[in-house]
């Protein structure tokens, strides 16, 4: 379980290269950043039960922050 946070760290650390290949700057900050604790979770030696937790806290956080910004910081359409 432990590489495959370490995969997820490959694969943000590609998103974040693409996104400041593309010039959006925050974007690639917030996914080097990710990349930065994906790799170093992935070196640490927790069981799997916690590696699982970590993930679904990790999605729950990340689906909530999508969607407030979607709906509140993007607006809706006309």
């Amino acid at each position: 379980m432990a590489r495959m946070f370490r995969v997820l760290g490959f694969w943000t650390l590609v998103i974040a290269l693409m996104a400041y290949a593309g010039h959006m700057i925050e974007m690639s900050i917030l996914f080097f950043a990710q990349t930065a604790v994906f790799v170093l979770l992935g070196y640490m030696k927790f069981s799997e039960r916690t590696y699982v937790l970590m993930f679904w806290g990790y999605m729950v956080i990340t689906f909530v922050g999508f969607s407030y910004w979607s709906v509140f910081k993007m607006g809706m359409p006309v």
